[in-house]
């Protein structure tokens, strides 16, 4: 295999970003506040209203606001937690993390998303939660999910933007994560939220994302020892800081342009790759649901052959995400997922994000058709 050039080569996730980034971060490295500040505070209140959420915590990953997720929910020790096989990692690291197991489930094929039915089959007497990720933005059915009567962890780390019957995803669940590293919708250097049905929750969550300390002693108040602080839990540091805050709050500004170009993006890939017979393109969003278009998943049966011809094109492909289950570190549960193991075979995310211009596109259009 030839090795394309690396200048030339179109990645298959990105972000967007420029002045207006530059700008909402220069008052924080003038003034050298650059960790925990307002800007985190106007971050956590502008995302909050935009998704109409009783609010935010933000933190300094997706990956930790999952961990930090399931603590919130004073599980039972031991507790087993259902999680979708496709997807990554850090879902099931949380719930090792936090003390617990997680339980692997099948996928739906055509959405890639768990559902109720697949995860009833995973479901028993030792299940305390379950962990419903949506995948690439489509939006799982949540509408059956309460039925099992355990709290529902909401993973919306790929679901910015996505909605089901006009409410945002991450509304959802009893707790709901959001990611914002570097190639999310909305991208910030590293970062991560967490918000709640209960805001209490999430102020729990806030007091905890310093080393589970809740009183802080940065400021020097009259009359009290400000050096002083009250430790109330045994956790890991997630503090974000102002520097990732103000990117966000620049790309938050832009989220809709930003969601218009995937948009475009999308609907040209779903017209031009329809035509071919060889692979199955994803599938839309329902009437009553909105995407968030994070990725594109095509399928076929020639998946790797495909992926080494593109590359050679200098177009970047990938599978997002090996299964969980098949991982060695995981594969003591010998679970066999059919879904999961087909698009483990057949998956490929092609490039979509709002850096690519249409003369991307076009190439990424060719170099497929040109696969025959």
């Amino acid at each position: 295999m030839k090795e394309p050039d690396d200048k030339a080569m179109l990645n298959v996730f990105g972000a967007w970003t420029g002045q207006e980034e530059l700008d909402e971060i220069s008052p924080s490295v003038h003034s050298s506040w650059l960790g925990l500040g307002p800007k985190v505070a106007q971050f956590e209140a502008a995302f909050s209203a935009r998704l109409d959420l009783p609010g935010l915590c933000l933190l300094d990953s997706g990956s930790n606001a999952l961990f930090l997720a399931i603590k919130l929910l004073d599980l039972p020790p031991h507790s087993e937690v259902i999680v979708p096989s496709l997807t990554w990692v850090a879902c099931a690291h949380a719930v090792l993390l936090a003390g617990h197991r997680p339980v692997f489930a099948d996928v739906d094929l055509a959405t890639q998303n768990i559902t109720a039915e697949i995860a009833a089959r995973a479901f028993n007497r030792n299940t305390k939660a379950i962990m419903v990720v949506h995948y690439a933005g489509k939006p799982v059915d949540m509408k059956s999910f309460p039925d099992f009567h355990v709290p529902l962890i909401e993973d919306a780390a790929h679901a910015v933007d996505s909605k089901i019957d006009g409410s945002f995803c991450g509304s959802f669940g009893d707790v709901a994560i959001y990611s914002f590293d570097a190639i999310k919708n909305i991208a910030m250097p590293e970062g991560g939220g967490l918000t709640a049905k209960d805001p209490a929750l999430i102020e729990r969550a806030r007091s905890l994302r310093y080393c589970g300390i809740s009183k802080s002693g940065h400021r020097a108040d009259a009359g009290q020892r400000w050096w002083e602080h009250s430790i109330q839990a045994v956790m890991p540091k997630m503090l974000p800081n102002d520097i990732n805050a103000g990117i966000g709050l620049a790309q938050l500004r832009k989220l809709d342009a930003h969601q218009t170009r995937r948009r475009v993006i999308w609907r040209i890939y779903q017209e031009e790759f329809s035509r071919l017979a060889w692979l199955t393109t994803p599938q839309e969003a329902g009437p009553n649901e909105q995407h968030s278009y994070f990725t594109y998943l095509i399928r076929l049966e020639r998946r790797d052959a495909l992926a080494g011809f593109l590359r050679d094109k200098g177009i970047y492909t990938t599978f997002r995400y090996y299964p969980l289950h098949m991982n060695p570190i995981y594969q003591s549960q010998h679970l066999t997922l059919p879904n999961c193991e087909q698009l483990n075979r057949e998956g490929l995310n092609l490039p979509l994000h709002p850096r690519l211009s249409d003369s991307d596109i076009d190439r990424v259009i060719q170099g497929i058709r040109d696969f025959q």
